[in-house]
C-alpha cells in the first residue's frame, strides 16, 4: 500500500505542471466526442436491421392530425446534469476541477456492477450476464481535502450512469436474482505473502439482494457479506469479518445508475443517495420523467 501512495504523489506532482482545460471545454469535448460515437451506434444498428429509435424509446407511429415533428425527441446523450452533484451529498466535496473527479463518457460498455461478483461466475465458468450500455457517463465524487497527497478513503461514492435499450434495462433487473445465485455461497481462495511468508486463505462471500422497489422505476440494493480470511492449511482466521460490501443499481427508464460508496459508507446513506440519483437520471432518461 505504502509504493501505491507513494506512486500516487508521485502522479499528482506530475499534474501540477499539465494544463488541464476547464470544465466548459471538457464537457464541450465530451459533448462532440458522444455526438460522433451516436453516429456510429447509430448506423452499427441500422446495419444491424434494429431501428435506433425503437431501441431507445416505443415505437409510436403519429397520428394523421398531429405530424410526426411535433413528438418529443429521442435524448442518446447523457450530460453531466444527470449524475449526482455534490448537493446529494452530506459532506463537503472537492471542487469539479479537480482531475480525478471529471466524469468520463464511454460508448457500447457492459453494465458493470461489482468486480468480485464477475470472478465468482467466470470462476465457475458462467458468463457475466452484464448487458451492453449505447453510451455511458461516470463520476468519482471526493472528500473536500486540505492540499496534499490523496488516498482512496477520499472517495465518498462512484457513479457509473448508462444508457441501454428499455428491454436490456429492464432485463437486468428481473434478471438479478439468477445473476447472484451462484454466489450467494462462494468460497474464494488465493495466496496470501505475510512478512515472507506465503500462505493460501480462503474467504466465503454470501451475495443477496437486500432492497428492491424504493427509487425511480426500478431500484435494488446487493450486498456481499464476507467471512473474515481463514488458512486453509491450520484453519485459523486473520482478525475479524470485513463489513459488508453494498452497491444500489437504480433504472430510470431506459437509464441505469451503478453506486459504490466509499469508505465507512452505510446502507442507510447508499438508499438516500440511490434516490437522489433516480430524481438527477430523470434529466436523460427515455421516455422523459
Amino acid at each position: 500500500m505504502r509504493d501505491e501512495l507513494a506512486i500516487v504523489e508521485q502522479i499528482q506532482r506530475d499534474l501540477q505542471d499539465v494544463r488541464w482545460p476547464g470544465p466548459e471545454e471538457i464537457r464541450a469535448r465530451a459533448r462532440r466526442r458522444s455526438q460522433r460515437r451516436i453516429v456510429v451506434a447509430t448506423v452499427v444498428l441500422a446495419l444491424g436491421g434494429v431501428s435506433a429509435v425503437a431501441v431507445a424509446a416505443p415505437r409510436q407511429s403519429p397520428s394523421p392530425a398531429q405530424p410526426a415533428a411535433s413528438a418529443s425527441p429521442t435524448r442518446h446523450e447523457i450530460s453531466t446534469d444527470a449524475l449526482l452533484q455534490p448537493a446529494d451529498l452530506t459532506q463537503p466535496v472537492a471542487p469539479p476541477s479537480y482531475p480525478w473527479q471529471l466524469s468520463q463518457s464511454g460508448l457500447g460498455e457492459p453494465v458493470r456492477l461489482d468486480s468480485m461478483l464477475a470472478e465468482c461466475r467466470t470462476s465457475q465458468g458462467l458468463s457475466l450476464g452484464w448487458p451492453m450500455s449505447i453510451v455511458s457517463r461516470s463520476q468519482t465524487l471526493l472528500r473536500q481535502h486540505p492540499p496534499g497527497p490523496r488516498t482512496e478513503g477520499d472517495a465518498l461514492v462512484a457513479q457509473d450512469l448508462y444508457r441501454l435499450t428499455p428491454e436490456a434495462a429492464t432485463q437486468l433487473f428481473t434478471g438479478l436474482d439468477d445473476m447472484i445465485a451462484p454466489c450467494t455461497e462462494w468460497r474464494s481462495v488465493g495466496q496470501l505473502d505475510s512478512a515472507g511468508v506465503i500462505s493460501t486463505i480462503e474467504v466465503v462471500h454470501r451475495w443477496s439482494v437486500t432492497q428492491r422497489g424504493f427509487a425511480g422505476d426500478d431500484a435494488a440494493i446487493l450486498q456481499d457479506l464476507r467471512t473474515a480470511a481463514r488458512d486453509v492449511k491450520t484453519g485459523q482466521t486473520d482478525g475479524d469479518a470485513p463489513p459488508p460490501e453494498v452497491l444500489a443499481v437504480v433504472r430510470v427508464g431506459d437509464t441505469v445508475s451503478v453506486l459504490r460508496l466509499g469508505y465507512n459508507g452505510t446502507e442507510a446513506e447508499l438508499h438516500r443517495l440511490a434516490v437522489a440519483a433516480a430524481a438527477r437520471m430523470c434529466a436523460a432518461a427515455n421516455p422523459p420523467c
